[in-house]
Parts: C-alpha cells; sequence; structure tokens
C-alpha cells in the first residue's frame, strides 16, 4: 500500500512546470499591491477559487484568463526573481530533486526589460533557489505558437545564447488549433543545427497530426501532454491491440510524453481521470511520467499527481520509482549529471524508504 507520507517522501522529477502558472498567492497579493495592478479579488482565499475555477468546472477558456493576472505581476526584475525563487522552494519542500521550468520570455516584455534582462532575472531566482535547497534545475524558453514565427526563432536564438548559464531546452506552447508547429520551422532547424534540445506541446488540444509534425518535422525530444496519441491506437481496456506508425516510432524511439493528470481533465483534454491515457501508456511500455503543468491553476503539486495515479491506476512503489526515472532519463541535461542524481540521490531514498517501510 503505498500511502500518501510515502509519496510525499519519495524523490521527485518535475519537467513540465510553467512558471506563471506556479505563483503563490501571496506573492501575487504582494506583488499586484506593489506595481498597482487590479486583482478580481485581495481574499487569498476567494483569489485561489478564482484561479481554481476553470479546472473545477472544465472551462479551457476560464483556465487561460487567468494568466493574465500571474504574467501581469511578473514584468520586472524583482519580481521574475522572486516568482523563480520561490517555484524551486516549493518544489524542494516535496522533494523535487531536479526540475525544468519553462515559461515564455517574450510575454514578460511590459515592464521595459529586454530579453536578456528577463532570462537572467529568472535564472538568478532559480539559482538562488537552487543554493538554498540543493535542487538542480534547468530552464526551458517557450516560444508562442500563435505569434510570428520570426519571434519564435529570436527566442531559439536565446535559448542556444543561455545554454551555458542554465537553459536547457526550447518549447513550443499556445493554442494548437490553427498554428501548426511546422510554422515555426526555421526556429527549430536553429535549434538543432545547434545540438540542442527540444519540447513542444502537442496532441492536447489537437490530434496525432499536431504530434506528428512536432516529431517528424520539428525533430521534438520530448512531446509536452500527448494525449491525443491514442487516435493511433486500437485499444481495448489497458491493452492496445494495434498501433499506427506514430505511435510505434514513440514507442520504439522512447520519446518521452510529459504527462499532466490534473491538467488535462481540468482543461477538458481528457474527460475524466479513469480515461485518461496515462495508465493505458504506462502499461504498454511508452516512457511516460507525471508532471503538474500549472500548479495554482490546477490546484496541484508533484505529490498530488502521484496520489492520483495512485488511486486511478494503482501504481505501486515500484511504479513510482520507474515514471521517477523515466523522467530523469528524459531530462535535457548532460549524461553525467542524469546519471550522478540517477544514482546519488533517487536510487539511493528509494532503497533507503525501501528499508523503512519494509519492502523488499
Amino acid at each position: 500500500m503505498v500511502t500518501k507520507e510515502i509519496i510525499k517522501q519519495i524523490p521527485k522529477v518535475e519537467l513540465h512546470d510553467h512558471l506563471d502558472g506556479g505563483l503563490r498567492l501571496k506573492t501575487i497579493i504582494d506583488l499586484a499591491k506593489e506595481y498597482h495592478i487590479e486583482l478580481p479579488t485581495n481574499n487569498p482565499m476567494d483569489l485561489a477559487s478564482w484561479f481554481h475555477r476553470g479546472a473545477k468546472q472544465k472551462s479551457l477558456p476560464l483556465y487561460l484568463e487567468t494568466f493574465a493576472v500571474t504574467v501581469g505581476v511578473m514584468q520586472t526584475r524583482d519580481a521574475l526573481e522572486r516568482t523563480a525563487y520561490e517555484a524551486i522552494v516549493d518544489l524542494a519542500a516535496e522533494h523535487v530533486v531536479y526540475t525544468e521550468i519553462r515559461f515564455a520570455p517574450v510575454l514578460h516584455l511590459a515592464g521595459r526589460l529586454n530579453l536578456e534582462e528577463v532570462v537572467s532575472s529568472v535564472l538568478r531566482g532559480l539559482d538562488k533557489g537552487r543554493k538554498k535547497t540543493g535542487t538542480s534545475f534547468g530552464l526551458i524558453l517557450c516560444a508562442m505558437r500563435n505569434q510570428d514565427p520570426k519571434i519564435s526563432l529570436d527566442i531559439a536564438e536565446l535559448a542556444v545564447a543561455f545554454s551555458d548559464r542554465g537553459v536547457v531546452g526550447f518549447d513550443l506552447a499556445g493554442d494548437e488549433s490553427g498554428h501548426p508547429p511546422k510554422k515555426h520551422i526555421e526556429a527549430f532547424q536553429y535549434i538543432r543545427n545547434r545540438n540542442f534540445n527540444i519540447t513542444i506541446h502537442a496532441g492536447e488540444a489537437f490530434g496525432v497530426e499536431s504530434i506528428w509534425q512536432a516529431i517528424q518535422t520539428c525533430g521534438s525530444h520530448r512531446i509536452g501532454h500527448g494525449t491525443r496519441l491514442v487516435e493511433d491506437m486500437s485499444i481495448h481496456g489497458t491493452r492496445i491491440e494495434k498501433m499506427g506508425s506514430l505511435a510505434h516510432f514513440i514507442r520504439d524511439r522512447r520519446i518521452p510524453i510529459e504527462m499532466c493528470l490534473s491538467s488535462n481533465v481540468g482543461t477538458g483534454a481528457s474527460k475524466n481521470f479513469d480515461d485518461h491515457p496515462f495508465n493505458l501508456f504506462y502499461r504498454n511500455n511508452f516512457r511516460v511520467f507525471l508532471s503538474t503543468d500549472n500548479r495554482l491553476m490546477s490546484n496541484t503539486s508533484l505529490t498530488k499527481e502521484m496520489e492520483l495515479a495512485v488511486q486511478y491506476f494503482n501504481l505501486e512503489f515500484h511504479d513510482l520509482e520507474k515514471i521517477t526515472l523515466n523522467a530523469m532519463k528524459s531530462a535535457f541535461i548532460h549524461h553525467d549529471e542524469k546519471i550522478s542524481i540517477i544514482y546519488d540521490v533517487i536510487k539511493a531514498k528509494f532503497a533507503e524508504i525501501r528499508r523503512e517501510i519494509g519492502i523488499l
């Protein structure tokens, strides 16, 4: 029996966490007051309800509406540094040992910072958090699907320029419908030509074609969400009876899928937890792992996501260790760093917990 206390203590790896989707409520209220930004309410409980209402009502428009507030208070060096620092501290509190946090620098220019200043501010906060907690990090820079592809190229160039200072990858986020990743091919080609890392939001609100383009056209090394990959399969229960060439390719090549249970149910990408494809993918040997996406909007944490997986999919202790290792193997850091965290931190801690609770 995997208890909540056990889940809380196990080492975790978080690879899909949006900086602007995980702010503390107190920080939002503080920054809004400092920068004279009007909030829907200044009552913390009521503000929490306002942020959570999109996920509760399974309304994507309401879910997305809240980002205007979090992004709005993140327009200065101090605000960006503070929110990044607090993100690491909050993740460390639930025993996250490595995290990749992502954000779109172009959304943080209203305070007259330039792109380099925005990224530097976030990296300062993340590094400050690492020094306090010991939690290692990488930063992923996002381009937005609905923006001019020339801006995407600028972000790609920015990501590579900061690759020796903590930026580990490039992402394409935003509404999939009507905004195929191939429109941003120049940015992806730039990244690929410089041996850098790509993850793309795909197969969340649009079908298999979005995933296909992300991998085969844009060269994505990981897929964010990927729930619609089920459309390339014939399924009976938790057994896949037949797969199309894309599903085979993703499994055969061990392309990681960043899965976010609460977020997918809250935005309607998945009807409910019982029907979420995580269990199907996991039981059929796809390289999947759990992430939070937006901790604030989805009212979740990586600990909660694991609790949900145990509750709905009957994951056991060894399963939680496997998906944690899946995540660490999929991280955008160098091999030696991965191996060190896997053996010296993750496997060592899981072994310690096994001894404590008497699991052989």
